[in-house]
């Protein structure tokens, strides 16, 4: 079993299975997520539900557990 993605907010990242991933915004609710300056997907908060889009080989469940962390941690930054 994974552990949960953990996410922080101040540094814009989440670490994910050892990964770190960036978290750039590109609008309110829709961010990009890079591995070392890469695009790797997108996350996007839709009807208030995680979402995560991958690109390339990327998997869509690892960008879901980016999608979940990042928003709950927004969510309770603010």
């Amino acid at each position: 079993m994974s552990t949960p993605a953990v996410a922080d907010v101040a540094n814009k990242t989440v670490t994910f299975e050892g990964t770190s991933y960036n978290i750039q915004a590109l609008a309110e609710d829709e961010f990009t997520v890079l591995v070392k300056g890469v695009p790797v997907g997108r996350i996007v908060l839709s009807f208030g539900a995680p979402n995560g889009v991958p690109e390339g080989d990327n998997s869509e469940d690892t960008l879901y557990a980016i999608a979940e962390a990042w928003f709950a941690a927004t969510a309770e930054a603010s």
